[in-house]
């Protein structure tokens, strides 16, 4: 395992679905790590877990294996259904079962806290740190991922309707993203909007 570059998360829930939309939800979040995705506390085990600096983990297999999540408490997020912690108050958690938006705000806000404020997580890959935007992609990006639709955009930047279109399409393709919520990550991640804007 010497040769791992990049440092390692592991995401263990025998809900596999959810699983592997947490895990494309990290990579979006922070591309220079690298994701495994367990089904079992067994399977996770057996894969060497001093290797990974974070554990994503279902609520079950953290209330059923709490010995062990208790000695890498630093290391271990709860994956929940509900924002009830009163199970597990000694972790941090996040919790899924709410709309993407605010999924990917805790995200962003626990990899800033858990990384003083991102300081500890290894620059971003050197074609990401390029300023691809016009000044005005980026006002309008930012519009967008504080929630802004186009008629309003329009209206706050007096430009036309089929401009902001224009703009978003635009920079969708420069910055290679499908969503709004893979917007929203590079906008926090890249410092074009403050997490508490959106």
């Amino acid at each position: 395992m010497e040769g791992h570059r990049h440092p390692l998360i592991s995401v263990i829930d025998p809900n596999t679905l959810a699983a592997l939309g947490l895990k494309q939800l990290l990579q979006t979040l922070v591309p220079v790590i690298e994701i495994d995705v367990y089904g079992s506390f067994s399977e996770f085990t057996a894969n060497h877990p001093e290797q990974y600096v974070h554990y994503f983990a279902s609520m079950n297999i953290v209330l059923e294996n709490r010995d062990f999540f208790l000695g890498y408490r630093h290391k271990t997020i709860v994956i929940t259904m509900s924002k009830d912690m009163t199970q597990l108050p000694e972790f941090h958690s996040v919790c899924v079962n709410v709309p993407e938006h605010e999924l990917v705000r805790s995200l962003l806000m626990l990899m800033q806290h858990a990384h003083g404020n991102g300081n500890h997580l290894p620059p971003m890959p050197r074609n990401q740190e390029q300023p691809v935007l016009s000044n005005r992609e980026a006002e309008v990006m930012a519009l967008i991922v504080k929630g802004y639709i186009n008629k309003e955009i329009a209206d706050m930047l007096h430009i036309g309707l089929a401009t902001v279109i224009t703009h978003r399409k635009n920079i969708m393709e420069k910055l290679g993203v499908k969503s709004v919520s893979a917007l929203t990550i590079y906008a926090v991640m890249h410092g074009f909007v403050d997490i508490n804007q959106i």
